[in-house]
């Protein structure tokens, strides 16, 4: 039975970083009962001012509903969930649900999944993909894997984040959904450097050749929400290449166990630790385009010129 606006559950959010920050914001702002913890709590104060309960540790969260984590890595999620002073380190409290919406690996999920079981937690898989203006224009997406009656139970509550919930499956299916889905973000978006750097090499200017690839049928969602990147040369981080690499060893690490040969993305994943190793360690992933140019004998610059997201509201 899923949850209802008269029997709304209390809920814990573990992990306030670019992404949780938003995602709890989201449902602090729907009217839910939330409390929250970071390893840093001051990330996590600026989310009381919007009603949310602040606490010092994820065991803090112990009696809540539903408790979503979101944080950075496998290890991460271990800490907060088994480790001392977890979620699951209560020895009278649990939480009825766990869901997590980092990007980890099948192995820890499947451990975190576990260890879950043992004090009585539901739990799901529930990675997303999307950024924080991705969460405030609400088109974030989350894939969700594990028992499909919890899933029913919960789905109210992973509707709230964004535009589209999709149930893949029982277990960790999930995980690979989203490794799945990374592993092709860095690949398009190599892609999507190249060949803007040939047509700036051919005397074509980004923002031209960006405007006609985005209103063709090869364009997306996507390609247009990076085109200010790539043409003003604004890497503020939405994801990083140090991420972008996790992700790709992921993938490739999957891949291999399943015995499919990616040659496509384990050539971009040498691309990534490239840029990694001139020093891309902070920026968005999209500064792929400068290594990309330099390998190709180009300087760019920013066309400071206003470029459309296809995220901000229309009026």
């Amino acid at each position: 039975m899923a949850y209802t606006a008269q029997d709304r559950p209390r809920i814990g959010w573990i992990g306030t970083g670019r992404m949780g920050f938003n995602l709890a914001a989201r449902l602090l702002d729907a009217g839910h009962d939330v409390a929250v913890c970071n390893r840093t709590r001051a990330k996590a104060e600026p989310l009381a001012g919007r009603g949310a309960v602040v606490v010092d540790r994820p065991v803090d969260l112990a009696d809540r509903d539903v408790v979503f984590t979101t944080v950075s890595a496998s290890s991460d999620l271990h800490a907060v969930v088994s480790g001392p002073g977890g979620v699951l380190a209560s020895a009278t409290a649990a939480p009825g649900v766990l869901i997590d919406s980092s990007t980890v690996s099948v192995e820890m999920s499947a451990l975190i999944r576990k260890e879950a079981a043992e004090r009585g937690t539901d739990f799901l898989a529930a990675p997303v993909s999307g950024n924080p203006k991705v969460i405030t224009a609400g088109k974030l997406t989350v894939a969700v894997s594990g028992s499909r009656e919890v899933f029913a139970r919960v789905e109210p509550l992973l509707a709230a984040l964004g535009r589209g919930v999709t149930y893949v499956g029982e277990d960790e299916t999930a995980r690979l959904v989203k490794i799945a889905h990374n592993v092709f973000l860095g690949v398009i978006t190599q892609s999507l450097a190249e060949i803007t750097v040939l047509a700036e090499k051919g005397g074509i200017d980004r923002a031209a050749f960006l405007d006609f690839l985005n209103n063709s049928v090869m364009g997306s969602p996507y390609t247009r929400y990076k085109s200010p990147a790539l043409i003003n040369l604004d890497f503020t981080p939405t994801f990083t290449m140090p991420l972008l690499r996790k992700d790709f060893d992921l993938g490739l690490t999957a891949a291999h166990g399943l015995g499919v040969p990616m040659p496509l993305a384990a050539a971009t994943a040498q691309i990534v630790a490239g840029a990694i190793g001139a020093g891309h360690v902070e920026d968005d992933f999209a500064a792929l385009i400068l290594e990309q140019a330099r390998n190709s004998g180009l300087v760019l610059r920013a066309e400071d010129v206003p470029v459309d997201d296809g995220l901000s509201p229309r009026p």
